[in-house]
């Protein structure tokens, strides 16, 4: 099980049945919505340091 964030996601994917369309399981889905949510981190991280901004403070780097 991973971290509260994720198991409350795993959760509202269930109430609201999201996993009935595909037939994955919550788990499955929430894993998947998290590891999109990094790689946009991650993406938004490059594009800022492409054109020299630096993240602002509370932002996440490139790496996380």
């Amino acid at each position: 099980m991973g971290n509260s964030f994720e198991v409350e996601l795993e959760q509202l994917i269930n109430k609201h049945s999201v996993e009935n369309q595909s037939n994955t399981p919550d788990h499955i889905l929430a894993a998947y919505i998290l590891e999109c949510l990094q790689a946009f981190n991650r993406a938004t991280a490059l594009r800022e340091e492409w054109y020299g901004r630096k993240n602002r403070p509370g932002e996440l780097g490139y790496g996380n």
